[in-house]
């Protein structure tokens, strides 16, 4: 098992007055059956007005808060404390099915957790069916190959056919232009890896999360140089959801944090909320990921505004 410390501040400052904000957060990571948040504070400046915790429709823990004093600053602050286990695919037996038996049973099954699956098959609002999304998967399913084989193919081939280019592409950018330019962030990897396997008849989901890095060798962690992270992950009945990082080319373990999952990015936006005032703004995000060993683990302490 492996404990992480995490902070991620996201601090909106405006050129004019906020005289009101409605927002919606998804910063606390989710329990699943290879992690627990042993702890979360969340620290909004000013202090909301309201401040409740629900469940999504997927499951993720959710904040809306809401904040009604004047300001040109909006600061929030999510803690955390997290238990990572790592995760294996031990229950996947010896043999896999073909990447058409498990389309196939996906359609058919009646099974409650398939069919839960079967919706995110569909085609969602960041992560469009087009045509030229065809011609690309079409090399990593060809006719009766291992389902698995077929899904790690895929994220094979986005981390070698695509350059990491935090200035090439926006949260708006359409799967289509990464194809052609191929460039982009984790985001647009995981969008692409979705709409490839979504293609081909298979659900897919996407992961938010932060996943640990080392720094350059001999030298110290930058505080807040880190930054969230996106990855996938797809089902096969009887199996269940296996996560895939196309971004690294790997199998997620017990260095990758899940916060949130949902049909791509738009559901899981770690902060996302309307103002009234404020005109034009600058956005600040800072993201650390720190490993803790039973040496350095920090005592509890009590939560403010929300665990």
């Amino acid at each position: 098992m492996r404990l992480y410390s995490i902070l991620h501040k996201t601090i909106y400052r405006y050129v004019e007055e906020v005289s009101l904000c409605q927002n919606e957060a998804h910063l606390r990571p989710r329990e699943t059956v290879s992690q627990r948040c042993a702890r979360h504070e969340l620290i909004i400046t000013p202090r909301p007005r309201s401040l409740v915790r629900r469940l999504d429709y997927f499951g993720n823990p959710t904040h809306a808060f809401a904040v009604e004093d004047p300001h040109r600053t909006l600061e929030v602050t999510s803690i955390s404390q997290v238990e990572v286990l790592p995760s294996t695919l031990a229950n996947t037996g010896d043999r896999q099915p073909t990447w058409e038996q498990v389309r196939d049973e996906i359609q058919q099954s009646r099974d409650e957790a398939t069919i839960d699956a079967r919706s995110l098959v569909l085609a969602s609002p960041l992560v469009e069916d087009v045509d030229v999304i065809g011609e690309y998967a079409a090399k990593s399913f060809p006719a009766g190959r291992d389902w698995l084989e077929s899904v790690r193919d895929v994220c094979r081939r986005i981390f070698e056919d695509f350059s990491f280019d935090p200035a090439s592409t926006t949260v708006s950018t359409p799967i289509s232009e990464v194809l052609q330019h191929r460039r982009g962030v984790c985001q647009d990897f995981a969008h692409l890896a979705i709409a490839i396997l979504r293609h081909v008849g298979l659900p897919a989901r996407y992961v938010s999360g932060y996943i640990e890095t080392d720094p350059p060798e001999g030298r110290p962690r930058l505080v807040g140089a880190d930054a969230s992270h996106a990855w996938v992950a797809t089902y096969a009945p009887g199996i269940g959801w296996i996560d895939f990082d196309p971004t690294n080319n790997l199998l997620p373990a017990d260095r990758h944090i899940v916060l949130s999952w949902g049909r791509d990015y738009g559901d899981v936006t770690p902060l996302k909320g309307v103002v009234i005032g404020g005109g034009a703004h600058s956005l600040d995000v800072a993201v650390d990921v720190v490993p803790l060993t039973p040496a350095n683990r920090p005592v509890s302490s009590s939560q403010t505004q929300s665990q």
